[in-house]
């Protein structure tokens, strides 16, 4: 059931593609785990712009990190051994990335070397981690996904202070995914893809969690919400992968926007950028496509919430 009627559509272009000469058409075991065993070329996620307007994202399955200009002109910094997801850049320059296999480690954008910040949990190691979001203090949230869905609801949310105390927030998630944190409002939203959900996690008292709730449902598909973004209103951007849509809610969940792919249905994750940070980007995994839209209001920067 829907109390909304279908809010406004936008479209997106296509802002640029994945080059050629970089696509690798191959069997992957991150492939034959997430993606049915077929073979595929790249799969894009982790969208972020650095103060110079550069737009970063990650290529899963063949732990390959690219730097895109304004221009649409693709460079290589970084290919290892991993399987990097969500990527975030701090003030300083900082770039944090959520690697399934390796769990959080730093990337040098001038060197391209990828060197190890959080690799196990105590002397276990992390189901898969997925994405993430700097705090207010500099501390770094990231979900724990791994495999976990409805059959298996103990995905995880965790918070790494500056100091390096790591705390797990909650642990009874069925497939945490996308987070963001609102600085307005002082809690954490994450996308619960195979609930095809929005969990809201209150923060109070400097970190303690509040009574977690759902914030928002989505109608279902083949999929579910994967990454969030936030504008300067509260207002949140979903992608919607598995239906090709990213959509915009109120502070209150209401459906304000539905922007429509124009190339594939695996809407991933998205970022704004753009002059005045009012266009969004959106990687379009499928297909290898930067998508872009123009949205009514700007963006919050990814960046501006650590030291």
């Amino acid at each position: 059931m829907s109390f909304f009627a279908p809010p406004p559509t936008a479209e997106t272009t296509v802002f640029t593609k994945l080059p050629e000469h970089f696509r690798k058409l191959r069997r992957t075991s991150w492939a034959d785990a997430n993606r049915g065993g077929n073979p595929i070329d790249s799969f894009l996620e982790g969208p972020s712009f650095d103060r110079q307007g550069r737009l970063y994202v990650t290529d899963i399955p063949n732990g390959r990190i690219f730097r895109i200009s304004m221009a649409g002109e693709w460079e290589l910094v970084a290919e290892y051994d991993g399987w990097p997801n969500g990527l975030k850049i701090d003030k300083s320059g900082r770039i944090v990335i959520t690697d399934y296999r390796r769990g959080l480690v730093e990337l040098n954008p001038d060197t391209g070397v990828v060197t190890p910040l959080l690799e196990t949990v105590g002397s276990e190691g992390f189901k898969g981690v997925n994405d993430l979001v700097f705090g207010p203090e500099g501390e770094i949230y990231f979900t724990d996904q791994g495999q976990s869905g409805l059959q298996d609801p103990t995905g995880r949310v965790y918070r790494l202070s500056p100091s390096g105390e790591l705390t797990c927030l909650i642990n009874t998630i069925p497939s945490p995914n996308g987070i963001v944190y609102d600085p307005a409002l002082n809690h954490l939203l994450v996308a619960v893809t195979r609930a095809q959900q929005i969990w809201r996690i209150p923060l109070h008292n400097k970190g303690v969690v509040g009574k977690v709730g759902v914030f928002a449902n989505l109608h279902g598909g083949m999929a579910g919400p994967d990454g969030l973004a936030l504008d300067s209103e509260s207002c949140l951007y979903i992608a919607h992968t598995g239906f090709g849509s990213i959509w915009r809610l109120s502070r209150f969940a209401e459906p304000l926007l539905r922007i429509r792919s124009n190339a594939g249905i695996s809407t991933t994750n998205l970022a704004f950028g753009g002059p005045e940070n009012k266009s969004l980007f959106i990687t379009e995994s499928a297909t290898g496509s930067i998508l872009r839209a123009e949205v009514p209001v700007a963006g919050l920067p990814m960046y501006s919430h650590a030291a």
